[in-house]
């Protein structure tokens, strides 16, 4: 019995060093790929007949740190795409010393019209906490004092005149369009409040924006039934961890993994999540899912019954 045992223990112990050794591979590359920021291009037939077309970029969940060089290099060459708007939809920081950094990383960006929200990293700072936790809900935040400079963030955001839509609404023109938007504050950590911009858009705009940071359904239920022809949000990091070939196993809140990144429809409203740029400094790997900004060139719908395909 004792020598019959062996082959089995011995295939046991090469099974266990050749998972360790694809674990170690996996973790490597999700390092590596974390580091990998992508430029994603989308179209989007979403303004109102007859209006120019608008270049958006889409920024979000940067969790930046003052030594993130190469992530700070590469924001800032995304001048060179000349967008028309901006749009960051919150997590900018990760370290009380972080919003230099940001605006060393905007840069010219900051000149361009734009709007933004706040997200729960830019109030708190990050902590260690179980990844495993992650895969059983929406993580959970201590609503306490705030410990990360948000004022100066605003303060920094607002600068070049980016519109500050935490729980507010604007409206802006921009290439020889109107502007309608709206957003709220983190609703992650339920600093949301949308009935102070409830109700419906100006009908004369060329696009009626909604903006969030994550994509609770309470939130953009409410941009869509006001009539949002665009709602843009983040925080999902496209799952983070995604398993190839079969795509998120989690979003972070309570929309669909179908939906944890790019275009999708709710409701009569396009609807874009980025996967954003960073993550947790305690957690600075991505899998099957890299860090990316978006390019959104919105074009004139012919009618309305164009849509973006779920």
């Amino acid at each position: 019995m004792a020598l019959r045992s062996r082959p089995i223990i011995h295939t046991l112990g090469g099974t266990v060093a050749a998972g360790a050794v694809l674990g170690t591979a996996v973790l490597a590359y999700s390092l590596i790929e974390a580091r990998s920021y992508r430029l994603r291009q989308v179209v989007a037939p979403v303004l109102a007949p007859g209006s120019n077309d608008l270049r958006v970029l889409h920024l979000s969940d940067l969790h930046l740190t003052p030594g993130q060089s190469d992530k700070i290099a590469w924001v800032n060459s995304l001048a060179e795409l000349e967008p028309d708007f901006v749009v960051g939809t919150g997590d900018f920081l990760a370290h009380r010393d972080s919003v230099g950094p940001l605006a060393n990383a905007l840069g010219p960006l900051l000149q361009v019209p734009g709007a933004f929200v706040l997200g729960s990293n830019d109030y708190f700072s990050p902590g260690m906490s179980n990844p495993l936790a992650y895969l059983r809900g929406p993580s959970e935040r201590d609503r306490g004092k705030p410990d990360l400079p948000w004022q100066e963030l605003v303060s920094a955001l607002s600068s070049g005149g980016w519109a500050d839509l935490t729980n507010r609404h604007d409206m802006m023109t921009v290439n020889h369009d109107l502007i309608d938007m709206r957003g709220v504050d983190d609703p992650h950590i339920t600093r949301d409040d949308y009935s102070a911009v409830a109700g419906p858009f100006d009908p004369t705009a060329a696009l009626r924006l909604g903006v969030a940071h994550a994509p609770y359904l309470r939130v953009i239920d409410a941009m869509a039934a006001d009539g949002a022809d665009l709602i843009l949000a983040g925080h999902t990091h496209g799952g983070q961890v995604c398993i190839p070939g079969y795509g998120a196993l989690v979003t972070n809140c309570d929309l669909d993994t179908a939906r944890v990144k790019g275009l999708s429809q709710h409701h009569e409203s396009t609807m874009h999540v980025s996967a954003g740029l960073g993550t947790s400094p305690f957690a600075p790997i991505r899998l099957a899912c890299p860090p990316e900004a978006t390019l959104l060139r919105l074009v004139a719908r012919e009618s309305v019954a164009d849509h973006i395909p779920a």
